[in-house]
């Protein structure tokens, strides 16, 4: 390869991590980032200096590469947090993942025996036609769990995260985050103890001052290295010849600059990127790009006048008659989030798309509901408490799994493999719903194809092993396997 640096495109996980793979075999790089600050969605937000993510990052992976990178990066900034979460539905808090005495406890006999009724009706007709594969997110939880428990644990969160009905949305999403997840072995392992050696994490490591911490990290030992990482610089145009990009025209306030490299890797959503190219490519992939949407999220932080609210991490509000979806205590995640120890920072989260009622809402009126509905929730906070607050938005935070986007994304990554020397990466870059540790792996291999290995990246995930389980020899090296793992739920 020549000496000229590698393009990147957005300054998010993925990115970084290739740009930091790159300069550990002494290659340099040039990231462009359209933001004011690095880190994508893993970033770390600061309000009067109350810190926040835009939604919670836990640092817990099996993939050894991206085990390597963090501690590299952050080393000793890490702290072991514990992991406590639950999910709020009817007026009642179920230990998340779900655990029998306490959902027996909440929902009563009854309910509950109809819920095995219904699980076990559910795994007769799967047995009786197993040829049956259910194409969507109702079908496969339904087939899996029972109509009853779909209905009480899986449907209204779903819904209230996606902004469309659970049978609008593809299996895919269902299989890719929980997989594996087994009424039966909840049963046994509730009464009998763990009969499998297999058990949920109960801790995890995550940056001292949040994730943005990890990546602005990052880019001051890129920056060292003399691989700068543009902000505020949008790439406007991709000029290609035929299968192979020649330059990138990038815009930063009034200043208009070309690239040209031998290589590009872009997390830049698929669906911007190839809009961008010029010449254009053909109708048919400009089609498919119209058709792959995006869901939009918002999240309203609110300062608390209480030294402690509730003790878990983050909290599911599968109610419908709440607006919230999750909710995050960030001072639960580390103390350093929070400047004052008298005081709480609630991350109240909702999902939303860019032009509906919610995402239009002034900022005033948003931190109004949000501090209204932590009130009615009944979390601790009472009226009065709520002494400020601030709202950030995040474009299209969820690539949305519905039942045309396999179609479109198929189109456009047939089109994007024919070009010899751009790759794409990262959750937008794939129109995948990654976690940092899978998008991380994706920017590392993008990295090591620049140095003539050959990885298929979008097969990387095809295994779809997203659980937070080990068995006892996995608990002894949690980082060597090359799953991915994260929550069901996240």
């Amino acid at each position: 390869m020549k000496n000229s640096p590698v393009v990147i495109i957005g300054a998010g996980p993925a990115g970084l991590t290739a740009a930091y793979e790159l300069g550990k075999q002494g290659v340099k790089s040039v990231v462009l980032e359209q933001a004011d600050k690095v880190g994508g969605i893993s970033r770390t937000e600061v309000y009067k200096q109350y810190r926040f993510d835009i939604g919670g990052h836990r640092f817990f992976t099996k993939i050894g590469e991206v085990q390597q990178v963090w501690k590299e990066i952050l080393g000793n900034d890490f702290i072991k947090v514990p992991r406590l979460s639950r999910i709020y539905y009817q007026g009642k808090f179920y230990n998340y993942p779900l655990s029998l005495f306490n959902t027996l406890s909440n929902l009563g006999i009854v309910p509950s025996f109809l819920i095995l009724i219904s699980y076990l009706k559910a795994k007769l007709r799967a047995k009786l036609h197993p040829e049956v594969e259910p194409e969507t997110f109702e079908g496969w939880v339904t087939d899996r769990f029972g109509e009853r428990l779909y209905r009480t644990f899986f449907k209204t969160y779903t819904e209230k995260v996606w902004g469309i009905p659970c049978s609008k949305i593809q299996a895919d999403w269902a299989a890719q985050r929980i997989q594996g997840m087994s009424l039966k072995r909840a049963v046994v392992n509730a009464l009998f103890g763990s009969q499998n050696a297999k058990s949920l994490i109960k801790e995890f490591d995550y940056p001292r001052l949040g994730p943005g911490m990890m990546w602005e990290r990052c880019q001051e030992i890129l920056e060292g290295q003399g691989s700068p990482v543009h902000l505020h610089t949008s790439v406007t145009q991709i000029k290609r010849e035929g299968t192979r990009i020649k330059s990138i025209t990038a815009q930063q306030g009034d200043r208009t600059f070309e690239l040209t490299s031998e290589h590009f890797i872009s997390t830049m959503p698929v669906t911007a990127l190839v809009r961008r190219l010029d010449p254009l490519p053909p109708a048919h992939v400009l089609e498919a790009a119209r058709g792959l949407k995006y869901r939009d999220f918002l999240i309203v932080s609110l300062i608390v006048n209480r030294a402690h609210l509730f003790p878990d991490n983050w909290l599911y509000i599968h109610s419908p008659e709440f607006k919230v979806g999750r909710i995050q205590n960030f001072k639960n995640w580390s103390p350093a989030m929070v400047p004052d120890p008298n005081k709480t920072c609630l991350g109240m989260e909702y999902f939303c798309s860019e032009g509906d009622a919610l995402w239009e809402m002034p900022d005033a009126k948003l931190i109004e509901l949000a501090s209204r509905e932590a009130i009615e929730l009944k979390l601790g906070v009472q009226p009065g408490d709520v002494e400020d607050g601030v709202v950030i938005r995040q474009y299209k935070a969820y690539p949305v799994y519905d039942g045309e986007y396999r179609q479109h994304l198929q189109v456009i990554q047939e089109y994007l493999e024919t070009f010899d020397n751009l790759q794409t990466v990262g959750r937008n870059g794939m129109h995948r719903y990654n976690n940092q540790d899978h998008s991380m792996l994706t920017g590392i291999l993008a990295a090591r194809n620049v140095l003539g290995e050959t990885h298929d990246l979008w097969n990387v995930n095809t295994e779809r092993s997203y659980h937070e389980e080990f068995t006892k020899e996995e608990w002894k090296q949690p980082a060597q396997s090359s799953t991915v793992v994260t929550a069901a739920l996240s």
